[in-house]
């Protein structure tokens, strides 16, 4: 596979305080990745230092073999990154419709593109939403709609902060049937979840974070060997 993404000894503090220990991993092309840890371990702050929230004080980050580590994030996400953030941010005054087409784009030239269509065909509850305003969605039709958001603009990489974080139990299934899917069509993902067993089901490879480091890596295979090795590492 060739590599897409590459963080290399990466470091970030806020103010005095140190955040990322020289965090270093890689993402292949349609490779889904998962970012584990307890709350505070850096997952986060890793997500915001690619996508350009957060400038490194150490450490590069490339992807597609260009240096992405001191650009702007506007910039990043017209190179192809894509992020569902927490919170899930979409616009509550504008329209599902106009959510989606508000940033759309297909700078990358896929020959197959997310349009507004696809969209609608993916997530069907989109479409019976179209007028409505974002703030009047449920959180689940929330979180379809900032996934949407993020294909629209044609990503290469598509980063998921918290993917299903306060969803109920059947929203929480219908996300991760999505995600199977996304994977099928060689979309590159990231993934910052607390459901374990629905990632150990789709990851190709899992990062564990414990206090801003890299703690441990491996397999689905090799993470269920090593589950209750893990344990206190991973809240489970």
């Amino acid at each position: 596979m060739t590599q897409l993404l590459q963080v290399d000894a990466l470091e970030v503090s806020y103010g005095s305080s140190q955040a990322l220990f020289g965090v270093s991993f890689g993402v292949d092309e349609g490779q889904f990745v998962t970012l584990l840890g307890r709350n505070g371990m850096g997952k986060s702050t890793t997500v915001k230092s690619i996508t350009g929230l957060l400038r490194p004080g150490r450490g590069t980050i490339r992807f597609n073999r260009e240096p992405i580590h001191a650009r702007a994030s506007h910039l990043i996400a017209r190179a192809g990154v894509g992020l569902v953030p927490e919170g899930r941010h979409i616009f509550p005054t504008l329209t599902v419709r106009e959510n989606l087409i508000a940033t759309a784009h297909n700078r990358q030239r896929s020959t197959e593109p997310w349009t507004l269509a696809r969209i609608y065909r993916f997530f069907p509850r989109l479409q019976e939403r179209e007028r409505n305003l974002g703030a009047n969605l449920s959180g689940g039709e929330q979180q379809m709609l900032a996934i949407g958001r993020a294909l629209m603009t044609n990503p290469r990489l598509l980063i998921l902060d918290e993917a299903t974080e306060g969803l109920a139990p059947l929203i929480r299934e219908e996300i991760w049937k999505c995600l199977a899917e996304l994977k099928k069509t060689g979309l590159a993902i990231i993934c910052i979840d607390k459901n374990l067993s629905a990632q150990l089901a789709l990851a190709d490879r899992h990062y564990l974070l414990a206090k801003g480091k890299v703690a441990w890596n491996g397999s689905s295979t090799e993470l269920r060997a090593q589950a209750d090795t893990l344990r206190s590492e991973l809240s489970i």
